[in-house]
């Protein structure tokens, strides 16, 4: 009998498909997914979300029903996983690649037969966009915090960037599988700010749009982060120009990052579009990061939803300091799905400060057929 998940809860978008259906195939839970982007104009499915669930099906030996584009509901029945392997997803438009990416890492991770062979995961589609993570961010921010607490190996190499609307990027991926459960982790101090680094890419665009990103968010930060005795924090920000013969089309962005003495790490960025200032994109992507330090956690707000999906795997007890306030929409509906499909079970602890702590007492996920994997 399939586990029915409704679509529309909560955040009600492309991110309850993906968690989903990653913990169907992990789980070997059959699922049907309904009302899929109900509150979305147009609703339904995405080349995008579609290319990603066909992704998984191959990964997962799945039987994948309903996956066309504008459908609202589908079924998923997960087979046996085929890891380790090499593993090809192509958008054909600007569909994030690394939207994708966050659908078949954890299926990767993990092997029924003990294997130190990585799997090789090729991605085409938008490699810079809104309304998803650009790969730098994916590069500096989210796998560097997932090596260190999880104890993920894993590589990335952007073979050519893909920028709106045309896409065309392409980006590599090698994850080798795991020979112990995902380790649990602590993080509830934050301490002071390290250092800030960040990359101002470009392609096809005027040379010194690059420098002038780079200058803008520089300016901002250094405002706004001297400490009271005139030290600074140390920034580097590199401007990185591609090849016109790597890309497909022009464009154009900024993605920052801050490193916290504590092990955490705070991003921001900005994508470049028509008509807007190179220097006031970089003062953009500053104001980002500055929104993220400000609200004083050991992760940003797009860190903190992408990482629950694995404290909900791991081994043992977890706990991350977020931000002041609520928890974003992004993160109650990660932990909606866990605990839809999994024994995960989180709590979340508010703070007289106005911190959330979040805590998840994890599954310690094995592979079935890997009764002996050490946890």
């Amino acid at each position: 009998m399939n586990i029915s998940i409704n679509g529309s809860v909560l955040e009600g978008g492309g991110q309850i498909l993906r968690n989903s259906v990653t913990l169907s195939a992990l789980s070997g839970k059959a699922i049907h997914i309904h009302q899929i982007r109900n509150g979305r104009k147009p609703p339904g499915l995405k080349n995008q979300h579609r290319t990603g669930l066909q992704l998984a099906a191959v990964i997962a030996s799945a039987k994948l029903t309903g996956a066309t584009n504008g459908s609202t509901e589908i079924e998923f029945t997960p087979g046996a996983l085929k890891t380790p392997g090499d593993f090809v997803a192509d958008s054909v438009t600007a569909g994030s690649t690394t939207l994708l990416l966050q659908i078949a890492l954890p299926l990767l991770l993990f092997t029924s037969q003990p294997s130190k062979t990585p799997s090789r995961l090729t991605l085409k589609g938008g490699t810079n966009a809104t309304h998803a993570p650009q790969i730098d961010y994916t590069e500096n921010v989210f796998l560097p915090f997932v090596r260190r607490f999880f104890g993920i190996t894993t590589e990335l190499q952007v073979k050519r960037r893909g920028y709106y609307p045309k896409g065309g990027g392409e980006v590599l991926f090698s994850v080798t599988p795991l020979s112990q459960c995902l380790k649990s982790f602590s993080l509830l101090k934050r301490g002071n700010v390290r250092c800030i680094k960040g990359i101002a890419h470009l392609a096809k665009l005027p040379g010194h749009i690059g420098p002038s990103m780079v200058d803008g968010a520089q300016k901002l930060l250094s405002a706004r982060l001297a400490g009271d005795s005139g030290s600074s924090i140390p920034i580097e920000i590199q401007s990185r120009r591609e090849r016109n013969d790597n890309t497909v089309g022009a464009g154009s962005g900024v993605v920052l990052w801050a490193e916290l003495e504590g092990g955490g790490i705070i991003g921001g960025s900005a994508v470049g579009t028509k008509g807007i200032d190179a220097s006031l994109l970089g003062e953009k992507a500053a104001q980002d990061l500055l929104r993220g330090l400000d609200a004083g956690g050991c992760v940003d707000e797009w860190l903190e939803d992408q990482i629950i999906i694995f404290m909900a795997l791991a081994e043992g007890d977890s706990a991350i300091l977020c931000g002041k306030g609520e928890l974003q929409l992004h993160t109650r509906t990660a932990i909606w799905v866990a605990e839809q499909l999994t024994e995960a079970r989180f709590n979340t602890e508010q703070l007289e400060s106005g911190h959330t702590i979040i805590r998840c007492k994890g599954i310690g996920y094995r592979p079935s057929a890997s009764s002996d994997m050490p946890c």
